[in-house]
């Protein structure tokens, strides 16, 4: 917990920004009959009834950094499964096209299966994996302390703003979820976390070796 809530404290860095990976999934769901527009005094209405389209993965990036150290960064892409091999391609983004200039990009995400370095090798040629394994400093979040990754609060507000409605495909979630980031990226919103690890030894003395 002590290592999270450390990296947290630290200032910026462009050359080691943070990010805070989760991922999210969601349920696809089609309209049965064609929603009746609004009129004046009157929202939009919808049928009750409703299609199941099968589901989806958001994968969610968000760095208190950003890619130039000014902070304020999320991005969310839209893939089919969640397998090893999506984690690796997302790894992969994250230090060659999010943060091509860093030395080292440090994620926060938790303890899931696929969230290892493994996941490089079954994915990529051996020397490949190699490269990117050596850009990444991985920080796991404790058990039952997943609400210490960041990423989870910028999950709250995504779901909030963008989730809370009926999205058919595939295509129009990612249509939706990038209309969602873009403001956000521009107005640079960011998250101002205050837990320390003194509030911790304090708040949560229970979860400390007690002599």
């Amino acid at each position: 917990m002590e290592d999270v809530l450390d990296l947290d404290a630290e200032p910026p860095d462009p050359k080691r920004p943070r990010v805070c990976f989760d991922e999210r999934p969601v349920q696809l769901v089609g309209e049965t009959r064609v929603p009746l527009p609004p009129g004046p005094g009157q929202p939009a209405r919808y049928d009750y009834e409703y299609e199941r389209k099968g589901t989806a993965n958001l994968f969610v990036h968000f760095s208190p950094d950003g890619p130039d150290g000014r902070g304020g960064w999320r991005h969310v892409a839209v893939t089919a499964r969640r397998t090893r091999h999506d984690f690796a391609h997302q790894m992969r983004a994250l230090v060659d096209e999010h943060f091509p200039e860093a030395d080292v990009v440090r994620v926060v995400l938790d303890n899931l299966n696929t969230h290892t370095p493994a996941a490089l090798y079954e994915a990529f040629a051996p020397e490949e994996a190699r490269r990117i394994a050596s850009k990444l400093e991985l920080h796991y979040t404790p058990k039952h302390g997943s609400w210490l990754n960041l990423a989870e609060l910028e999950i709250s507000v995504l779901s909030r703003q963008c989730l809370d409605r009926r999205l058919e495909s595939i295509p129009v979630l990612t249509h939706e979820v990038a209309a969602w980031q873009a403001p956000r990226n521009a107005a640079r919103a960011t998250i101002h976390w205050r837990f320390t690890c003194a509030d911790a030894r304090t708040k949560l003395a229970r979860l400390y070796p007690s002599s």
